[in-house]
């Protein structure tokens, strides 16, 4: 359910409106398709690996392993420092939501919404984990009624009473806004909004059954892209002109996904669906949270912070690592003095960056994976093969690092630096924290060797149960067969 809709939150609720303002409906639906094909074909290299040593930080853990010291670190800072800013800015999200309803001190929501996300990650796992399942299928039931809501709208039943089809792709400058530069300018959006697939991976190593759960993981990324970001993005256009007014302000009050509820003439529509998108960011905030404690955790255990941050609780939950993201996150929100929007506006860029240089780096070390198991000959003892290799690997790679130099290249004419520092400021982090670590290694470190990668410390093996289970799996058929896969998906 957390691979299904429990990342689903401000990027998509709340980015595709100014998205759809920036680039026109048929920019959003396009650049969407792009980067999910791209995020598909990551998370099948990723779960490759996953799969076969699933250990607690998964990518980050790879770097390390099958790049180098410097590399494990850049990515490790990277991402953390990705979840303590996505849970910055879901308390700024959460400011902009309230506003819709009321005027009340903002900090007072927020530092109530920052502390019960502590409570829900310093307890047991299991707390995090029925949280995220039931805030995810709210999600998920509250899309397809979208949807529903969507269709109802665009054949008549709307404030103007016609039927509108796809009026709004020839309205204007639509559907391509702003030519190519509004259609770059759209994959960090785009990357935002997706971003938190890969980190379902950092709970392999707290995962039961991980050769069953991984792949099945995998699998649903395909499904989740298409029927969560495309056909939302799909909908979106249809029904709401991109010159819609406010529309490409920070205001929630514009959320497309408001705006279609109070369309079609649910007076409470819009509270409904605010409500939604306020506990959709206690889910997101909920996840960033709890991958951000898992890759201090490992910052500690790899030795590149203290080993106080490898400490455990009495529910073996990682909680010094726990707490100093929480209140990086806290940091991080507290510069929201200079407007909530505006913040929130940085960390969508900040955010939406960090995941394309971490996808591109789980890329890169997907091909080092493969290239050091053909080296040594060993191949054939894969537990899930990714069937796009090469081709999958080298387009998250080479497309995947066009697109990062790209995204912001509509703010070098006219030239705004603000707009400039706002679109590139990550892509010089990770390139600063690589070369300190070679300066702390005083030049010596260098990429593993393919004939010397470690392929047998925490390589998985089934057990005698798990083996079992899946040769009963794989008998039935039918209605049992379906009744099966309900229940261990979803119950």
């Amino acid at each position: 359910m957390i691979t299904i809709a429990g990342v689903i939150g401000s990027g998509l609720f709340l980015g595709t409106g100014r998205s759809l303002a920036t680039g026109g409906p048929l920019s959003l639906l396009l650049s969407y398709a792009i980067v999910g094909l791209l995020v598909f074909f990551m998370m099948l290299s990723l779960g490759e690996m996953s799969v076969q040593f699933p250990v607690s930080g998964s990518f980050t853990t790879y770097a390390k392993r099958f790049g180098s010291d410097s590399l494990g670190f850049a990515i490790l800072i990277n991402y953390w420092f990705n979840d303590a800013c996505s849970v910055a800015g879901d308390l700024t999200a959460m400011q902009l939501i309230m506003a819709y309803w009321t005027d009340f001190h903002w900090y007072v929501i927020s530092l109530i919404f920052w502390v019960f996300l502590l409570f829900l990650n310093v307890i047991h796992v299991r707390i995090y984990g029925e949280t995220e399942y039931w805030l995810a299928l709210l999600k998920v039931v509250t899309i397809i009624i979208f949807f529903i809501v969507s269709i109802i709208v665009n054949a008549g039943h709307n404030n103007q009473h016609e039927y509108i089809g796809f009026k709004w792709w020839s309205h204007g400058d639509a559907p391509f806004v702003d030519g190519l530069k509004g259609f770059t300018s759209l994959f960090v959006s785009a990357a935002f909004a997706m971003g938190g697939l890969e980190s379902v991976s950092l709970t392999a190593g707290e995962t039961a059954n991980p050769i069953k759960v991984i792949p099945k993981t995998i699998k649903a990324t395909f499904w989740r892209i298409i029927i969560f970001y495309l056909f939302t993005a799909f909908f979106i256009g249809m029904n709401i002109p991109y010159d819609y007014p406010n529309l490409a302000t920070k205001s929630v009050a514009t959320s497309p996904f408001t705006l279609v509820f109070q369309m079609v003439g649910a007076k409470a529509g819009g509270g409904f669906m605010n409500a939604v998108i306020m506990t959709s960011l206690v889910s997101a905030g909920n996840h960033a949270l709890f991958a951000g404690s898992r890759l201090a955790f490992n910052l500690g255990s790899q030795g590149f912070f203290p080993k106080i941050f490898t400490r455990l609780n009495r529910y073996q939950i990682p909680y010094v690592a726990v707490i100093f993201t929480w209140l990086a996150g806290g940091l991080c929100f507290g510069s929201s003095f200079i407007g909530a929007g505006t913040l929130w506006s940085w960390i969508q860029s900040i955010v939406g960056l960090s995941n394309l240089i971490s996808w591109w780096v789980i890329g890169v070390i997907s091909i080092r994976f493969r290239r050091g198991l053909a080296k040594q000959g060993r191949t054939d003892e894969l537990l899930f093969k990714n069937w796009s290799y090469p081709l999958g690997p080298y387009f998250v790679v080479i497309f995947g690092g066009f697109i990062i130099l790209i995204q912001g290249w509509s703010t070098l004419k006219p030239f705004v630096a603000a707009d400039f520092f706002q679109s590139y400021i990550e892509l010089g982090v990770f390139p600063v924290t690589f070369i300190f670590w070679w300066l702390v290694k005083k030049g010596k470190d260098r990429f593993v060797k393919l004939e010397e990668m470690d392929f047998d410390t925490d390589r998985y093996y089934e057990s005698k149960e798990e083996k079992e289970e899946e040769r009963y799996a794989s008998t039935l058929k039918g209605w049992q067969k379906f009744r099966y896969g309900f229940a261990e998906n979803f119950l």
